[in-house]
Order: structure tokens, then sequence, then C-alpha cells
């Protein structure tokens, strides 16, 4: 869900500039800054975000400058420069040399600059302002979208080396009952050496709730049908990131319980892989719409 964009514009003697960002987050956060006197650019884009946009930290930034052109007007005051005009007659009759007219000009007053009021200014602006910010998201959701491409192969790489491990447990000699029954004989033998004999009936009811309990052909059929939910998920598409947490969750579940059930050196190793996998397959999950 990381993405970044750019949008800049200028018009009305402004010139402005919209920067958004997102970085992982499970639900929806937007955080606005924006030039005073912009207050409705910040709560149209806490209306539009959400429409291209279900999960992360979204940061959207606006920059406005006025440039020197179009900030005001020039205005002559001519009540001043026929005063002047007057004057300039008079020393002129005196016999003195008539003034220039850069001098006339250069007096203070006769030109002014009327500055523009500020609120029509930014009204005029808001058009351009809001068809910017309608880029600026666009763009933010395509660069999310490029990344989960992106993102789907790793997924996929992710979801086959937890089904290696899966079948690898399946395989596992200690998941069969046979090796369970043997082992437990074994137990047995070793402890009626020890002690008088236990009645039979006592035996087998032990015998069949130590391999219920050892037995993790439940837990291995659960995982498979995350595999395959998750792929169908994926193929799916949209917006799928809360849901895909959720599986993942699901997934480390049954990786705890296959790892608490083992009785086995090498079924332990493969369980504790088996839960690396998921923590990875899970961190990525983060990234995803």
């Amino acid at each position: 869900m990381t993405g970044f964009a750019r949008v800049d514009g200028h018009g009305e003697g402004y010139s402005w500039t919209f920067e958004a960002k997102s970085v992982n987050g499970r639900s929806l956060d937007i955080r606005c800054r924006v030039p005073s006197g912009f207050d409705g650019i910040e709560a149209l884009a806490r209306a539009d975000v959400p429409k291209s946009l279900a999960r992360g930290n979204v940061t959207l930034n606006l920059t406005v400058s006025r440039s020197q052109a179009g900030t005001g007007q020039i205005r002559i005051n001519r009540d001043l420069l026929n005063q002047v005009l007057e004057l300039a007659r008079e020393i002129e009759g005196a016999g003195a040399a008539p003034p220039r007219l850069d001098s006339l000009l250069s007096v203070r007053g006769i030109i002014e600059t009327v500055e523009e009021d500020e609120t029509e200014a930014r009204t005029r602006i808001e058009a351009p302002l809001k068809a910017d910010l309608g880029r600026l998201v666009g763009q933010l959701a395509a660069a999310r979208e490029a990344e989960g491409k992106r993102l789907t192969a790793v997924l996929h790489a992710h979801l086959d080396e937890i089904a290696r491990l899966v079948d690898a447990a399946g395989a596992c000699a200690s998941t069969q009952p046979q090796a369970l029954r043997d082992k437990l004989r074994a137990q047995v033998a070793a402890l009626l050496d020890a002690s008088p004999a236990l009645p039979e009936e006592r035996l087998a009811q032990e015998a069949a709730l130590l391999i219920a309990k050892a037995d993790v052909r439940e837990e291995l059929d659960r995982l498979r049908a995350h595999i395959q939910a998750a792929r169908d998920m994926m193929a799916e598409g949209g917006a799928i990131g809360r849901r895909f947490d959720f599986l993942c969750q699901e997934f480390n579940r049954e990786a705890n319980t296959l790892c608490s059930k083992s009785a086995d050196v090498e079924l332990t190793r493969i369980g504790l892989s088996l839960k690396a996998a998921i923590e990875q397959l899970r961190e990525q999950v983060q990234n995803i719409e």
C-alpha cells in the first residue's frame, strides 16, 4: 500500500504543488496539510480519497505561492497627477524647463498598485485545484496498484513454500497413526516391564486418547484449505487486504497447534519453518489493498 504522487499547477497569478504518499496501515487514515484559506480542498480530499483507496496511512500536502505577475493592478491617481501637471505649468510659465514625463510619474502616489482581494483570487483557482486533486488521487491509486501487481509473484512464492512445508509435514512418519501406535507400544512395553500389568482395556483407551491428541492430519487439511482460499482470493482481485490478513491469522493458529501436538524433532522443525513462512506471508499481506 505504499505509493507517491505529485501534481504541479499554476494559474491566476498562483502556483501550487500537490504531493501525496501512502504507507502501510490496517485501515484508512488520511492526514492533510493545506494553507490557510484552502480548507475546502482538505474537505474534498477527505471525501475523494476513500473512493479510490481502502487501506493505508495517506498524507496529502498542498503548497500554494503567489507569483509576481498578477499580484495587483496598476492605477494612476489622476487627482494627484492633475495637481502635479498644474504645478509643472506654473514652473514652465516662470521660464523654467518643463519637467520630463518620467519625473512626473516618479512622484510618490501618482502610480498606485491596487492589491487584488485574496478571497476572490482563491475562488478563481478553486476549480483547477480540485481538478489537480483528482489527478493526484488517481496517480496515487495507480502507483499502489502497480506495487500490488509486483507483490503478486512474491505472495505466490510464499504460498508455494507453505504448501511445500505442509506436504513435508504430511509425509513425516511421525504424523502417521501406525507410527504413533508403534511408539506407544514401545512406551507401554517399557512401563509393563517395570510395574504390574495394566488392564488391556485401559491400555486401549490411553492409546486411543494419545493417538487422537498427536494426530495432526486435521491441522494439515485446514492448512491446505487456507492455501487454496488464499489463491482464490488473489485471483478474485479487488480490496482483499483485510480478509487476507485475517486468513493469515488462521494460518498461524493451525501452525501453532501442529507444533504443540508434535512429539517428533523433525515435525517440530518443519512446524517452526512453517510458522516463519507464514509470518513472511503476513508481512507482505500488509502491503496490499
